[in-house]
């Protein structure tokens, strides 16, 4: 060793290194497996294959930091508000989040559905905004849930506009279902993208949650390629197929008009602008009842293969 000591650096800044890329394995862990309560100890040792001592040295500056917090009485780590401030931080950087808030709650002011906004980090997508629906049902997704882009909505929107070798990644990555409606033959994952295409929206009809469908379409950046999607997701009872084929074109022209602030140049595929028109609100109860009930006696008359099939 020298004796300015470089030689022991080196060393001592790999070790540094290391113990921060295990100390974010136990911050991911955290964030994608805790529930109300939070993760056990034992959970997150025995998932990452390192001792319980360990996840504590691991997890000490992360606690100090506020990142993540540990409850007194059961010893489970839950996320801190250090982390609720880094995502709030990051969020508020991304210009497609600030540039379709003010569409996204219109279009949900008009549909009367829950609205999601995604950005595309294959193979999944990434939830970085939702506006709640009216009815009082909550959907399963969250700000900051990754979720496979072949399942959804918004996955298959973007998809549908990415190149071949980005289709095939996602598909390398594994079609595994769901539900029993999930597209897992790379087929009929083709010919849907193709639909999507031709449609201009995408439809995920019970694939990702059994008894919910959601319409979504593309957001186009400045360089035209799809880099987000905008959804409207509702029970099967209220999102009949007549109601996809009018929240479609909606919800299309929502995305075209958030592309176009972002620098998009794609044309507008339909004349119009998104209106508040009393026949496109919600469906009566009766009216939604009446459509389900006919809707359940063709899909017990058809084979199930899964799929958006509906427009």
């Amino acid at each position: 060793m020298g004796v300015d000591g470089t030689r022991a650096a080196k060393p001592a800044a790999r070790n540094q290194s290391s113990s921060l890329r295990r100390a974010l394995a136990v911050l991911d862990h955290v964030r994608d497996h805790a529930d109300a309560r939070g993760v056990s100890l034992t959970r997150i040792a025995d998932d990452l294959g390192i001792s319980k001592s360990t996840v504590l040295r691991l997890a000490a500056p992360l606690i100090d930091g506020d990142l993540l917090t540990r409850d007194r009485e059961t010893g489970w780590f839950r996320l801190g508000h250090g982390a609720l401030r880094l995502g709030q931080a990051y969020l508020s950087s991304l210009d497609m989040r600030s540039v379709a808030a003010d569409p996204l709650r219109r279009l949900q002011h008009v549909v009367g559905e829950t609205c999601h906004l995604v950005v595309y980090d294959a193979p999944d997508v990434v939830y970085i905004d939702k506006v709640e629906n009216e009815h009082n049902v909550r959907m399963a997704s969250r700000v900051g849930m990754r979720m496979p882009a072949y399942r959804t909505a918004v996955g298959k929107a973007i998809l549908a506009w990415l190149g071949e070798d980005d289709v095939q990644d996602v598909i390398d990555a594994g079609l595994t279902p769901r539900t029993e409606r999930t597209i897992t033959d790379p087929a009929r994952l083709a010919a849907e993208l193709e639909r999507v295409r031709l449609s201009g929206y995408a439809v995920d009809d019970r694939e990702n949650e059994p008894e919910v469908r959601c319409v979504a379409a593309p957001i186009f950046d400045h360089t035209d390629r799809a880099v987000g999607a905008l959804s409207v997701s509702g029970l099967t009872s209220r999102m009949t197929p007549a109601r996809v084929r009018e929240v479609g074109p909606m919800v299309e022209r929502t995305g075209l008009d958030i592309s176009r602030v972002l620098g998009s140049s794609r044309p507008r595929r339909r004349a119009g602008r998104l209106e508040i028109r009393p026949d496109i609100r919600p469906e009566s109860r009766s009216e939604s009842r009446a459509e389900s009930r006919a809707e359940s006696r063709a899909d017990r008359g058809t084979e199930n293969h899964g799929g958006g099939n509906l427009p």
